[in-house]
């Protein structure tokens, strides 16, 4: 089970606002008006990493608890490799229709349009900040990231690209500024990187987490070009991974502790299941229902009445029609029972009584 996101509408220049105003991307990644800095996983996101995780390993004959750890923590760090690979793929684009100029001015007989390319897209100011970036440099370098094996990739997204009307339109109309560069990049990544099979064939290869996750990483990296600034040149902000270090801790948190109680909430579930056919309930919502009575009982910072509606939200999108309103009735039931045997207790600035 993986996120997936599906029916991208066009592109216009406030193509982030309309996009994530899609039920499932407002769900993924809901917008807010504060001036924040961004990052690549809200905690909405990280329980759905560990859902899948949590599926997977109830789903295995002989699970090994430390190997599906291990591949929880690697799935979220190949989401965050997958945003600064994707981010590499515009400037290599950029560096191969560098390469055809100097071809072209290096013929025996140059045409005038040879010796005096239009350079507008080589020149696109975003690039060149993506390039200098002290941030994106670090992380490649560290992690060898690199597009050098796939040059008919590259060659076939900017041949692509020659076609594509917007490209036109921007080369050929009048001179860009930096609003005009900015949204050339988000349709290379929305328009080219999106609809390329091709791509999408060599992320397969390359790694078994890129499968179905393109589609939110590009969404992250037209969040993150949103926010560039000309003044701020090569100290551009990426996004960081979490929050906070306290989002890794909770990730492995919740799923080791939903596996210590899962057969005790199971039966749990089951005795306020009653006027349901227990044998007919999705695997599924038992499992969101497990996560949700672990996070409430075993994280005292988090409100009851968020967790309780980031659960009910996953089973609208995770599992089966009716689920949302089946958990939300038998969550209502099991919360009243849990408070009154003082199994939910809640701590912190604005918690306390909440329980």
């Amino acid at each position: 089970m993986y996120i997936n996101y599906y029916g991208l509408p066009p592109y216009s220049t406030n193509w982030d606002m309309r996009v994530l105003n899609q039920p499932i991307l407002r769900y993924l990644c809901p917008l807010t008006e504060k001036k924040t800095v961004l990052f690549m996983y809200s905690r909405r996101l990280l329980r759905i990493k560990v859902m899948q995780v949590l599926y997977a390993y109830l789903k295995t004959e002989s699970p090994s608890l430390s190997h599906s750890e291990k591949e929880l923590l690697h799935s979220v760090k190949k989401s965050y490799d997958l945003y600064h690979y994707l981010l590499l793929l515009v400037i290599e684009v950029k560096n191969y229709a560098l390469e055809r100029i100097a071809l072209a001015r290096n013929k025996k007989r140059p045409t005038h349009q040879d010796l005096h390319p239009n350079t507008r897209f080589v020149d696109n100011r975003i690039i060149h900040q993506l390039e200098e970036s002290n941030e994106l440099r670090k992380y490649t370098g560290h992690t060898g990231m690199s597009w050098v094996q796939y040059p008919e990739l590259i060659r076939k997204l900017y041949r692509d690209m020659l076609d594509k009307d917007w490209y036109r339109k921007y080369m050929d109309g009048d001179e860009p500024d930096y609003a005009k560069d900015r949204e050339l990049v988000v349709h290379f990544y929305h328009d080219l990187v999106l609809g390329s099979e091709e791509l999408s064939g060599d992320l397969e290869e390359q790694s078994i987490y890129w499968n179905d996750e393109l589609e939110f990483v590009v969404g992250m990296i037209i969040k993150t070009i949103q926010k560039f600034r000309a003044a701020q040149g090569e100290n551009i902000r990426l996004m960081p991974m979490y929050k906070s270090s306290d989002d890794a801790e909770f990730t492995i948190r919740l799923f080791r502790k939903c596996l210590v109680h899962y057969d005790e909430y199971l039966k749990l579930i089951e005795a306020y299941s009653h006027n349901w056919d227990v044998e007919r309930i999705a695997f599924m919502d038992n499992l969101l229902m497990v996560m949700a009575i672990t996070e409430m009982t075993e994280f005292p910072e988090i409100p009851v009445r968020v967790t309780f509606d980031e659960y009910i939200e996953m089973a609208k999108y995770y599992s089966t029609e009716r689920s949302s309103h089946f958990v939300n009735g038998v969550l209502d039931k099991i919360i009243q029972h849990l408070r009154g045997e003082k199994k939910i207790i809640k701590k912190g600035r604005g918690l306390i009584g909440e329980a």
